[in-house]
């Protein structure tokens, strides 16, 4: 049977990289049902403003697995984040960011293979937010001096950051039956305990708990300044980091410059019921429509939705193929180049092009 998945290409350059990923795994010869779906700044007009209309996330909950290009989140302005909105609408609480090296990526590193685990639904990326110069925020500095907590400064704005038992345990849980699934060896948890007791201190207490239920797995701690330092010193000393939703996103983000950068970092969203793959990087707006975009993140995303789907083998292959032509370095990208400006760089189509050949299947 075919399966069936949600395609939302996004916007910017998500449809060039949406198609050339399509295109890659359709050659596997692996059936794909795909229903299209559009959201993003394309369809605000036509959707009152509204970047997500509720047929997609409908479509995300019959089928259970999206493979999603990157959509463009306004700075400071307008709809907070189509990607945030996903990851609470469907509860997809567990964010997998995997960084890992691959011969030919121009890096400084040469053989790092980590995995991120974020926790997606809390923390100070929940929303809760209360805006500068408002009722409700003077409200909130006079009950927080009220009860003995100090005097907020006049003029804050205020972000809340609620951290849970429950949301905790779940994606601790999650890091280690990740590891255990695919063989690794370590989980670290990742937080800032010395200072937000009674927040990352009940993370840290929770993650403990948890690892002394799976003591078949290794596990440590780290402050998570110190977490980015020994990365960049050490990262062979790590293996799987789990992490509260803020420090997930920086923390992936300077693994990703170690692997070469966000187009070479693949991402998927993981909850009870439904399954989202998408590069961790940005939508390029500037950069739409040209072919130009690097499309590896979004193929290596879509490496990661065929291992959920349990087509491993397929998986590998793509994988393979990805890698030998990353290594050769003759059909990538200008940002893949030894000079951004090479003229033998190709374009994103003709990636896609590289990697079927590599398949096994003619163009």
């Amino acid at each position: 049977m075919a399966h069936r998945v949600t395609l939302i290409p996004g916007d910017g350059t998500g449809p060039e990289l949406a198609q050339a990923t399509r295109r890659v795994l359709e050659a596997t010869g692996i059936e794909f049902d795909w229903d299209l779906q559009q959201a993003g700044a394309d369809v605000m007009g036509e959707q009152g403003g509204n970047p997500l209309p509720d047929h997609v996330l409908e479509s995300i909950q019959q089928n259970g697995v999206a493979l999603k290009g990157p959509i463009t989140t306004p700075v400071g302005t307008g709809f907070r984040s189509v990607n945030v909105a996903l990851r609470k609408t469907l509860d997809l609480y567990g964010q997998v960011r995997p960084c890992k090296s691959y011969a030919g990526v121009r890096s400084r590193y040469s053989s790092v293979d980590l995995v991120v685990v974020r926790e997606n639904t809390e923390d100070l990326y929940a929303g809760i937010e209360f805006e500068e110069g408002t009722e409700h925020a003077a409200s909130l500095i006079d009950w927080v001096e009220h009860h003995g907590q100090g005097r907020i400064r006049e003029g804050s704005g205020i972000s809340l950051k609620p951290i849970s038992i429950s949301g905790s345990r779940r994606i601790v849980e999650f890091a280690f039956d990740y590891a255990r699934k695919n063989g690794r060896r370590k989980v670290t948890a990742v937080h800032k305990a010395n200072i937000m007791k009674f927040t990352d201190g009940l993370y840290l207490h929770v993650a403990q708990e948890v690892a002394s239920e799976n003591t078949d797995i290794e596990f440590d701690d780290r402050i998570v300044d110190n977490m980015c330092m020994q990365l960049v010193q050490r990262p062979e000393e790590y293996d799987v980091l789990v992490c509260p939703n803020l420090y997930g996103d920086i923390v992936s983000d300077l693994a990703a410059g170690m692997i070469g950068g966000l187009g070479m970092a693949p991402g998927g969203n993981f909850g009870e019921q439904a399954a989202i793959f998408e590069p961790t990087h940005g939508s390029a707006p500037k950069y739409a429509g040209q072919n130009k975009a690097n499309p590896m993140a979004q193929m290596l995303s879509g490496v990661m939705m065929l291992r959920h789907l349990d087509e491993h083998e397929a998986a590998d292959r793509v994988e393979s193929a990805i890698a030998d032509v990353i290594r050769e370095g003759r059909s990538v990208t200008y940002d893949m180049k030894p000079s951004r400006d090479d003229p033998t760089a190709v374009g994103t189509s003709e990636v896609a092009d590289a990697i079927i050949d590599k398949l096994g299947v003619r163009v």
